[in-house]
């Protein structure tokens, strides 16, 4: 299975794959830059670094957004170190990347002793929460301890498990968060499968319930138009470059957690994130999530997250957007082969 892609209901596998852009311009727009939370001078972005993000650039100029930035490790605000970015500020789809704030949300749910939330605590799988791009419990039904919900939705990206976090702390939760951290470009859906009903064409907040899912999987007609605009939709998972690596820095040095205990499992699940194998250089710890989307001619693939290289670290995301021609399955080795120079570059540089 695609690890930066989940399987959408309804349609053809061009269309609906996956869940949840001249290297001359690119280099303008790849600018070393201080980060200015470090009261110190910043560092020259190394030139193997800007070549190879200019390269990523090229894949789509003008709709894909991509930054890296160094600092210490693990409080990110110890040192300065280099920034380097292009298309750092565009909002863009990032699919189930946005899972982060599901997770976080629900570890600090537990903090605050909101029972019955724990990750020992027992999770129902039916489908009252049951949606399409579950490749762990899609066919299950019972109960199983939250720790492993949150686990199959960090790792495989797995829908009900989404829906199931979403539905025991609360969208509204989750969003307070967002706002919380400042993340004007991140948006989340009700649930997975509302997000699927909008984009289905039901109205913003409708669920189609788990046999609508299952109506559109097999292409029947339920008198409803698709939307084609999903960056305007209301039901939708965007971020920018910006925001996701201010989000990554921050929650993995533990800012918004109270406890060591829950900045530890929210790295550990991190950690299993299987987009980061196809990214990340080989030996090094590196926490994140990705996500894609194929909808009507729309396409996604997104990887935000961070990698330690020694006492140094990289918070990185990369993101692309663009309509028509191959799907985010098929371009899933294109994107590899142009994210991974970029941090094996960067890993070099914190190495030396």
């Amino acid at each position: 299975m695609n690890p930066l892609a989940e399987p959408l209901p309804g349609g053809s596998v061009a269309r609906r794959r996956a869940l949840l852009a001249g290297t001359g311009l690119a280099l303008s727009g790849v600018l070393g830059a201080w980060d200015g939370s470090a009261q110190a001078a910043p560092s020259e972005v190394p030139a193997a670094v800007q070549a190879a993000l200019a390269r990523f650039a090229t894949l789509a100029t003008d709709t894909s957004g991509a930054l890296v930035r160094t600092h210490a490790w693990p409080d990110a605000s110890a040192s300065v170190g280099w920034r380097a970015a292009h298309g750092a500020d565009r909002t863009l789809f990032i699919g189930s990347a946005t899972k982060t704030f599901m997770l976080a949300q629900f570890l600090r749910a537990t903090e605050a002793a909101q029972a019955p939330l724990s990750a020992a605590a027992p999770c129902a799988i039916d489908d009252g929460v049951r949606s399409p791009g579950s490749p762990v419990f899609e066919a299950l039904t019972g109960r199983t301890a939250y720790r492993n919900v949150l686990e199959a939705m960090m790792t495989h990206s797995d829908n009900t498990a989404t829906d199931a976090v979403l539905a025991a702390v609360g969208p509204d939760a989750v969003r307070a968060l967002i706002a919380q951290a400042d993340l004007a470009s991140v948006h989340i859906p009700d649930s997975t499968r509302k997000l699927f009903s909008c984009l289905a064409g039901a109205p913003s907040g409708t669920d189609l319930g788990w046999e609508g899912m299952q109506r559109l999987a097999r292409g029947q007609d339920m008198g409803l138009t698709p939307l084609t605009d999903l960056m305007s939709a209301p039901q939708r998972m965007t971020g920018s470059a910006d925001d996701m690596v201010r989000w990554y820095a921050g929650a993995l040095a533990g800012r918004w957690f109270a406890q060591a205990d829950t900045l530890r499992e929210f790295r550990r699940i991190h950690a299993m994130a299987d987009a980061l194998a196809l990214v990340v250089p080989a030996g090094l710890a590196a926490y994140g999530k990705g996500g894609s989307i194929d909808w009507e001619g729309f396409h996604a693939l997104s990887v935000p997250g961070q990698m330690v290289v020694g006492r140094r670290a990289a918070t990185f995301c990369f993101t692309l957007n663009w309509r028509g021609g191959a799907d985010s399955v098929q371009r899933v080795p294109e994107f590899v082969a142009a994210v991974a120079p970029v941090l094996q570059a960067t890993a070099d540089a914190l190495g030396a």
